[in-house]
């Protein structure tokens, strides 16, 4: 039989319980569809002490080792996982917690593993190790402002569901550490085992939207009615249209400054980095369920060239478009006219 892939996901006070049973399900179900032939996932809970830990919602866990104790118990970390907490604020307001105990020992553990992820607000503990510096990563919308603004060499974008930059793996708000699991056991053994574990767990292939499971961005959180949500709105179903900050700025009768201002204050990011995770969504669709080419699918999703359409793709998920096709393509369908 296979040696299991080891999957350690690191857990402190105050984390959310899904963050840790939420993945760890989806790589047990994933070890049960992939059978005997094939390397399943031991999943280990670390913790600073070793003990129980008290999460966010009162159930305690325990911990298979201490942190000290995962280089020693059970060989390479192929999978490491960062589970979030935040403490939330009168107002509806929340921060991330970032337990210094963690953050400390993530700086020499994160280089050694195979690959790194965050869940939820885990995000603020790879960031404060300085792991995140020079990526894109995204988190918790709630949190997504305070990560970018403590942050500022990290590229925060609050949208997606998850994003990959090279080894290391970022994801939003709690139930999306099962999306993003899921999408290992993709990259780990097909996609045919990951479609299986998504319908074992009674998962949405596709969730609404009409948006694949892999690459889902949630609607940025804005009052209904408000002029920056339509227009986010409006973006994502003109990504071939001029959305240069000025042009946008017009479009809701604001001064550019006052525009990009405003727009960060409610996404979390600037208007750029939102037009551009905006035409990766679309890229990421064509891709997926159409046969067009790629200068096609670089024209149709607004990012204009080939050269352009292979950088986003090499710079935010670690890949190539023609890669990304050959993986995760769902049907053989030409390019919408």
């Amino acid at each position: 039989m296979p040696a299991p892939h080891r999957v350690v996901i690191v857990a402190f006070p105050g984390v959310e319980l899904l963050d840790i049973t939420g993945p760890g399900e989806v790589f047990s179900v994933a070890s049960r569809v992939a059978g005997s032939a094939r390397p399943g996932y031991r999943v280990q809970i670390a913790t600073a002490d070793g003990g129980a830990v008290t999460t966010s919602s009162g159930i305690r866990l325990l911990a298979d080792l201490r942190l000290d104790e995962v280089d020693e118990a059970g060989g390479r970390v192929d999978t490491l996982l960062v589970s979030g907490a935040v403490t939330h604020q009168e107002g509806g307001g929340a921060e991330a917690v970032v337990d210094p105990t963690v953050t400390d020992w993530l700086r020499g553990a994160v280089p050694r593993a195979g690959r790194t992820g965050s869940v939820c607000a885990g995000a603020h503990l790879l960031a404060a190790a300085g792991l995140l510096d020079g990526r894109a990563a995204t988190t918790h919308w709630l949190t997504a402002a305070q990560l970018a603004a403590a942050h500022p060499e990290i590229t925060v974008d609050p949208d997606p569901i998850f994003i990959r930059s090279g080894r290391v793996w970022t994801c939003a708000g709690v139930t999306s550490g099962m999306d993003m699991a899921l999408a290992m056991v993709a990259e780990d053994h097909g996609q045919a085992v990951a479609l299986a574990t998504a319908r074992m767990m009674v998962m949405y292939v596709k969730r609404s939207g009409g948006q694949s499971q892999f690459s889902v961005p949630l609607s940025v959180q804005a009052p209904t009615g408000d002029r920056i949500d339509e227009l986010c709105q409006w973006i994502t179903e003109h990504p071939e249209e001029d959305l240069s900050a000025e042009a946008l700025a017009e479009r809701v009768n604001l001064s550019a400054r006052h525009f990009s201002r405003l727009f960060a204050q409610r996404t979390g990011t600037t208007p750029a980095a939102y037009v551009e995770s905006t035409r990766l969504e679309a890229a990421r669709r064509l891709l997926e369920e159409s046969d067009g080419s790629l200068p096609q699918v670089a024209a149709a999703s607004g990012l204009g060239s080939v050269k352009t359409l292979h950088r986003s793709f090499r710079r935010r998920l670690g890949t190539t478009p023609a890669e990304y096709r050959r993986r995760f393509r769902q049907s053989h369908r030409p390019l919408p006219a």
